[in-house]
């Protein structure tokens, strides 16, 4: 007979209950909300309690710093460090899916998902599930999905907030945001304003920000709403340099005159009802993105500006029950996608257009409660259409059409065989395609690359109790026909399907309470990048580090709080050395960040502080001790914060 509280989790009448008992719901394992019970097996969960502890001021450094995801300085001086989870260099962005309450963010660009438009303040929870999950969420989920979540108006509750910092490098920031809550109907708007001048000469990035919606909700479970996001950044590009030159002064730029700028706007309608047992829910997505850069060649200025629509719609049925006395979750859905883009420049003319669309299907079993048994399978089924003509490119008109049809599957479980202890598996397939800047500079002219596909495992054990929490975890990820830029092909290089290639290594989270006051945390991983055939077989892949650690310490006292972080780094092959002929690597560097802050009322003063040993190091290197993109030196902010 099942146990009463695995029937609250499989009606919904329990389920309902199991709501009014805990006041939020903590999960979204199967792109549903969902009770604690059907949480992702084996994610990384970062509280807004932390992020707010650790004094980081956007969603980017949240991941790094709290989640212990390696990231490399951004190009353009944004805080939008490309993020990278288990070792895919440069290519990592179009390895790693990231949503927003559901919604893909990863954009069909070889560019990196824009954080920084998200509102620190309206982040509940940020979910890190590494490892292929491309049954739920597509195209480029092998190295795993980070999943952010807002946060919902309570019935009947107003806040509002106040935000000033400023500090070294010219740098400030302003942001106001407000939330009411009415019985039934709840909004929010938050409006930022953000600059800087970087470390390095011509390097200023400027941001202004919106950010609103509003919902109306009969219940927890029956809602429906909108969003809309806005950004407009400029941004100085300092472009890179060579070994000898970052050695005589690493904040000097080549480039003075090169800049950039971005326009995005998001719109999102969404609504989640319960019908007849069954969770429904959808999400319709627009986005209009424009990017402009100017770059000089010998004082001869050379402009390019790209227009991109993107439409996304995701249909999606839960049914939650219980068969033969256990808990079961089952998940079908559909995802519509169409991507556009236009460009303006003296050189490319091109116009490109890609669309998808996949059904998947995802059951989860629940079974030996008393060891809290669960099996889950799932299938996806993707076909995509591109069309691209470019009649200026520069070694021939450049026109293709394409379709192809991708599968992915996988098959995880855990299960409990001692008291806290809990382990875990996972065995999958997963698919990255190229997408319009992938196919814009092949080998073969008007030859598009072939898809990416993957096989991934991962083993894994967890030990938890009320004040420790230690989680390791062994994967390995077998890619073919990988798509990567190879400078060593053709004349200036091609973005190529690579001989197969693989990750593999193990990773281990720890948190700490130490006393009511006391935690730490860290997370370590190790990972080998390597092909595994061809001319470069047993060679090491290009801007991976093989080990990074980070670990933080923080105290909470009454009226104050405190916080220091550390980031290892190891040494990492420079981005054009697939032969592993270079004569050196990038060295390993260690940075570390603090901050303190008092409340005083209802207000909140922080002192912070990042790289505080003003460490001279580099994340980003294209060519043999050449290529180099410094990071930021040492930087000090002061901070206040108002609410109400």
């Amino acid at each position: 007979m099942i146990r009463p509280c695995l029937l609250a989790a499989a009606v919904s009448v329990c389920l309902n209950a199991v709501a009014q008992e805990a006041s939020t719901v903590v999960v979204t394992g199967a792109r549903f909300d969902a009770e604690p019970s059907l949480a992702p097996i084996g994610a990384t969960i970062i509280s807004a309690d932390e992020i707010r502890r650790a004094g980081v001021s956007d969603v980017n450094a949240a991941i790094r710093k709290i989640g212990g995801v390696y990231g490399r300085q951004s190009l353009d001086g944004s805080p939008d460090f490309s993020l990278d989870l288990r070792g895919f260099g440069t290519n990592s962005s179009q390895n790693m899916v990231i949503v927003v309450d559901g919604v893909r963010r990863s954009e069909n660009e070889l560019s990196n998902p824009v954080l920084s438009t998200i509102p620190i303040d309206t982040v509940e929870r940020i979910e890190i599930l590494r490892g292929g999950a491309s049954v739920l969420y597509g195209d480029g989920a092998t190295a795993g999905v980070i999943n952010i979540v807002t946060k919902r108006a309570d019935q009947y509750r107003s806040r509002g907030s106040v935000f000033v910092e400023g500090g070294q490098f010219n740098t400030g920031e302003v942001r106001v945001s407000g939330a009411q809550a009415w019985e039934g109907f709840a909004a929010d708007a938050t409006l930022g304003r953000q600059r800087t001048d970087n470390y390095r000469d011509n390097n200023a990035f400027k941001q202004t920000q919106f950010s609103g919606g509003a919902q109306w909700y009969a219940n927890q479970f029956d809602r429906v709403g909108f969003r809309y996001e806005g950004a407009r950044q400029d941004s100085r590009l300092p472009g890179a340099l060579t070994e000898a030159q970052y050695n005589a002064n690493p904040r000097q730029t080549l480039t003075p005159d090169d800049h950039g700028s971005l326009d995005s706007d998001r719109l999102t309608v969404f609504g989640q009802y319960r019908l007849l047992g069954h969770d429904l829910a959808a999400d319709l997505s627009y986005r209009k993105k424009t990017v402009g850069a100017t770059y000089f060649d010998d004082g001869v200025p050379s402009a390019a500006t790209y227009d991109s629509k993107q439409w996304q719609f995701s249909p999606r049925v839960r049914k939650l029950g219980a068969i033969g006395g256990m808990v079961n979750e089952l998940v079908a859905g559909i995802d519509f996608t169409k991507w556009e883009r236009t460009t303006t420049a003296g050189y490319s003319a091109a116009d490109a257009e890609q669309k998808s669309k996949a059904l998947y299907l995802r059951d989860e079993l629940r079974f030996d409660p008393a060891h809290d048994g669960r099996v889950s399978v799932g299938v996806r089924r993707e076909i995509f259409d591109k069309d691209y003509v470019d009649p200026l490119y520069y070694a021939g008109a450049e026109l293709y059409q394409i379709k192809q049809a991708l599968n992915a599957w996988e098959l995880q479980a855990s299960y409990q065989p001692l008291p806290a202890v809990t382990v875990f598996g996972k065995l999958g397939q997963s698919y990255r395609v190229a997408n319009a800047d992938d196919n814009a500079a092949t080998p073969v002219l008007n030859q598009p690359l072939a898809p990416q596909q993957s096989h991934d495992a991962e083993l894994g054990v967890s030990y938890a109790n009320a004040a420790r929490k230690i989680t390791a975890r062994l994967f390995r990820s077998s890619l073919t026909n990988e798509i990567f830029f190879d400078p060593t092909v053709v004349l200036y290089g091609a973005n190529t399907n690579l001989d197969p290639t693989r990750r593999q290594g193990f990773e281990v989270d720890a948190e700490q309470r130490i006393n009511a006051a006391w935690a730490v945390g860290a997370h370590y991983q190790h990972v080998q990048a390597k092909f595994r055939a061809g001319v470069n077989d047993g060679k090491q892949m290009v801007l991976v580090p093989n080990d990074t650690l980070s670990a933080r310490l923080s105290w909470t006292g009454e009226g104050q709080s405190a916080d220091v972080g550390a980031q290892w780094v190891g040494r990492q092959r420079y981005g054009s050395d697939f032969d592993n002929s270079c004569s050196g690597q990038m060295p390993s560097y260690t940075t570390l960040d603090a901050r303190y802050a008092r409340q005083f009322g209802q207000w909140e003063w922080a002192l912070s502080g990042q790289n505080l040993a003003d460490k001279n190091y580099f994340s980003q290197a294209f060519g043999c001790k050449a290529g180099i993109y410094p990071s930021n030196g040492r930087q000090l902010k002061l901070s206040a914060r108002y609410e109400f």
